[in-house]
């Protein structure tokens, strides 16, 4: 699976740990991805991956909730 936001684009970031020495190794952020049932444009109800900031932002329309 891609760890990636359906609504967003939302996805893994890479850069450096930089300790106090400087010494730089790589790493990963990993996008906080939820699995979610969402109702989509054509009204279907689909599970899907969606990142927190998508929920929260009101972004998603989500099946089986009173909203």
């Amino acid at each position: 699976m891609a760890r990636k936001c359906y609504v967003t684009g939302l996805g893994t970031v890479t850069g450096n740990n930089r300790p106090h020495s400087l010494t730089a190794t790589r790493r990963t952020w990993k996008a906080n991805l939820q699995k979610v049932r969402i109702v989509d444009a054509d009204g279907k109800v689909k599970r899907v991956y969606v990142s927190t900031r998508a929920l929260r932002s009101g972004l998603v329309k989500r099946a089986g909730t009173v909203q």
